[in-house]
C-alpha cells in the first residue's frame, strides 16, 4: 500500500467529520458543518470578533477563517457587519444559531465522550499526539525536516 502520513491524517479526519456531519444531518441540520463548531465556541465565549481575531482564537490562518465565515453566512449561521476600518469584517452569530444551540452543544457532548471512547482504545490520547506534533512542527518545521533529509540531489539538466 502506498500511504504516506498525510493520507492517514486526511482519511482520519475525513472519518471523524464525516460521521459527525452525518450526526447533523440525522438532526435536521444539514447545511451545519463540522467546522463551524470551533467558530461558534468562540464566538459564545467572545462575542462578535473581526475574522483576525477569530483567526487567532480557533487557531487557524485568516484565510481559513475567512472561507470558514463566509460558508457560514450564506448557510445563515453568522452575519458580517463592517468594523470601525472598512476593510474588517466583525462577525457575529446569528437568532437562528442562538436558536439551533441546544441541538449544537448536545452534539459538542455526544462528540467529546465518542472522542474519550475513542482515546480509550489508543495508546496515547488522539488529542495528545496531535498537540505534540503541533509543537515539534512550530520547533521546526516539517519543510526544514525534509530539506535536512535529501541526500544528493540529481542534477537538473
Amino acid at each position: 500500500m502506498y500511504r504516506g502520513a498525510g493520507t492517514h491524517l486526511r482519511h482520519v479526519l475525513e472519518l471523524l467529520d464525516g460521521d459527525v456531519a452525518k450526526v447533523y444531518d440525522e438532526q435536521g441540520l444539514a447545511d451545519y458543518r463540522p467546522r463551524f463548531s470551533p467558530v461558534v465556541r468562540a464566538l459564545l465565549a467572545e462575542g462578535p470578533l473581526s475574522i483576525r481575531a477569530l483567526a487567532l482564537a480557533v487557531g487557524v490562518t485568516h484565510s481559513a477563517a475567512s472561507q470558514t465565515v463566509n460558508q457560514m453566512a450564506r448557510a445563515g449561521f453568522v452575519a458580517l457587519t463592517r468594523g470601525a476600518d472598512a476593510r474588517q469584517r466583525i462577525v457575529r452569530l446569528t437568532e437562528r444559531t442562538r436558536e439551533l444551540l441546544p441541538v449544537i452543544e448536545a452534539e459538542w457532548d455526544a462528540t467529546e465522550a465518542a472522542m474519550a471512547e475513542l482515546d480509550q482504545e489508543l495508546s496515547v490520547p488522539l488529542a495528545q499526539v496531535l498537540a505534540e506534533i503541533e509543537s515539534a512542527l512550530e520547533k521546526r518545521s516539517f519543510a526544514a525536516r525534509i530539506a535536512g533529509n535529501v541526500q544528493d540531489r540529481p542534477d537538473q539538466d
